[in-house]
């Protein structure tokens, strides 16, 4: 299955894999448009990022949550209904929404963010 892997400890929240996610999928540098979430505290800083783990899918009513072929799980945006059921219920926090959009979206293991790490917190697994 092919996912994201985070190290938290090597995170310096830079915020370089938040902005080449929305830029190459929302065209625009917005952290809010990012399917990749960073939360710096005191206590250290948190990843958000969807591990793959599928529990949205069962729980979508219009079915438009599915795996693919690499175990990557997607959203067909031309038949969600945009009842956002997958926003509240992912156990990661990982599946995200902006009042731009009608459907939700989330990580698909592309890459692009981990070449983008200058601190390697970030890799691909599978």
């Amino acid at each position: 299955m092919k996912k994201l892997v985070k190290n938290e400890k090597l995170c310096t929240a830079c915020g370089a894999c938040q902005r080449i996610c929305s830029q190459t999928y929302f065209k625009e540098d917005n952290k809010e448009k990012s399917a990749i979430g960073i939360k710096a505290e005191d206590s250290g800083t948190t990843i958000i990022a969807c591990s793959q783990c599928g529990e949205c899918i069962d729980l979508c009513p219009a079915e438009a949550i599915y795996r693919d072929q690499k175990g990557v799980v997607r959203i067909k945006n031309s038949i969600c209904v945009g009842c956002f059921s997958c926003v509240g219920f992912c156990p990661e926090g990982a599946m995200f929404y902006h009042g731009d959009y009608t459907e939700p979206f989330k990580c698909t293991a592309c890459g692009l963010c981990v070449k983008e790490c200058p601190s390697g917190a970030i890799t691909i697994q599978g």
